[in-house]
């Protein structure tokens, strides 16, 4: 029997995305997505817990990561958990848990330009301002 690894979160960027371009020229992002789940406890009282996700996005969501993201911008991510095995410069096997993001949608409002004037205009005609980018 086979198995389903795959992960669906939406949340914000905890900062801007770290990109990084290997000698092939393909591009690699890592960003960190915070999720937040509130609830009310026993006792009544509203209660938040964040968890904080390492995302890695490979060449093209890479590229719109660089060009449209940044610090509290809101996305959704599909992907899939890879647990990761190194040696730290002490030689010391460290691991960690990260998400291989397959697909990215970013959600909420476009990001603001210098052309304030227009943009204002475009979102009137297109509330969501999301038709002409390159996705």
């Amino acid at each position: 029997m086979s198995g389903v690894n795959k992960v669906i979160l939406i949340g914000n960027l905890g900062k801007d995305p770290e990109v990084k371009y290997l000698e092939s020229g393909v591009a690699v992002a890592n960003i960190t997505l915070a999720t937040t789940e509130n609830y009310k406890n026993k006792e009544g009282e509203k209660v938040s817990q964040t968890v904080w996700h390492d995302i890695v996005l490979w060449r093209g969501l890479a590229e719109i990561a660089e060009k449209y993201l940044k610090k509290g911008s809101s996305v959704y991510i599909e992907g899939k958990i890879r647990n990761r095995k190194w040696e730290d410069k002490e030689g010391i096997t460290r691991y960690k848990n990260e998400i291989l993001a397959d697909n990215m949608t970013m959600l909420g409002s476009r990001p603001s330009t210098e052309k304030s004037n227009e943009n204002e205009s475009q979102n009137q005609e297109n509330p969501n301002g999301l038709d002409d980018l390159p996705f």
